[in-house]
């Protein structure tokens, strides 16, 4: 992919920062609302809180996080970060399509079936499983925020390989090899 324009760099970066900002929220709320639905007595909270989660789960949560899943991509193919270039940017890559993956199979399905479970007048047999979901997301995504701003652990291998010197002995012999592997 060609370098990205200033102007359409920077769109794409306000876009990116909004969704990741967005995804933190409202995976900040859902946890709220589980941690409200696993400390109360009170069946028609309970009901509230997982009927609210649905909502998030079902509208917002997944397009938010393919919108920041994507963003991401066409930052890291369009600019000088690259998607393989930096361990930061492959570990924030890898993560985002985990946290992704885990929302689509997991996290919604669960919500899901939590709601169906209190709307028939049951109790959920774990409400910490409502909360352990949003946990684990907002560690992660609040981790992810710091590698963005800190930019930790420098170039991969690949990284290191397109920065060497195209003339330097090591350089020619590597492109070699890869050549005719």
């Amino acid at each position: 992919m060609k370098p990205l324009t200033r102007p359409a760099r920077r769109a794409i970066l306000v876009v990116h920062a909004t969704a990741s900002a967005g995804w933190l929220g409202l995976t900040l709320g859902l946890l709220a609302l589980a941690l409200t639905a696993y400390t109360t007595e009170s069946a028609v909270m309970i009901e509230a809180a997982c009927r609210s989660m649905k909502v998030f789960t079902d509208w917002l949560v997944l397009p938010v996080a393919l919108l920041t899943l994507a963003s991401g991509l066409v930052l890291s193919l369009g600019t000088k970060w690259g998607l393989a270039r930096y361990r930061w940017v492959c570990t924030k890559f890898w993560l985002t399509l985990a946290t992704t993956t885990a929302t689509a199979l997991a996290l919604r399905p669960g919500v899901t079936r939590a709601v169906d479970t209190v709307a028939a007048g049951g109790v959920l047999a774990d409400p910490l499983d409502l909360v352990m979901g949003p946990a684990v997301s907002l560690s992660t995504y609040v981790f992810m925020t710091v590698i963005s701003v800190l930019k930790p652990w420098g170039l991969t291998r690949r990284g290191r390989r397109l920065r060497a010197p195209a003339t330097s002995p090591k350089a020619l012999d590597e492109r070699s090899l890869s050549r005719t592997a």
